[in-house]
């Protein structure tokens, strides 16, 4: 059986965590920062957690 292949945007996009979770940016904080709030802003930076749903997806496509 061949080997599965990683997509490679996906492995630069999210990192899986030592407990298993899928880790991932926030959109939106790249450029055009000055019409955003500065609240919005400062969320924007922190990381979150990829969703339940597609927590498998994902993790497929990192080839794991």
């Amino acid at each position: 059986m061949p080997k599965q292949k990683t997509r490679k945007s996906v492995s630069k996009r999210f990192k899986l965590t030592g407990s298993g979770k899928v880790k991932r940016n926030h959109a939106g904080h790249k450029h055009m920062l000055i019409r955003r709030d500065k609240d919005t802003k400062r969320a924007a930076k922190k990381s979150t957690l990829v969703a339940p749903s597609d927590k498998k997806k994902v993790i497929k496509m990192m080839g794991k």
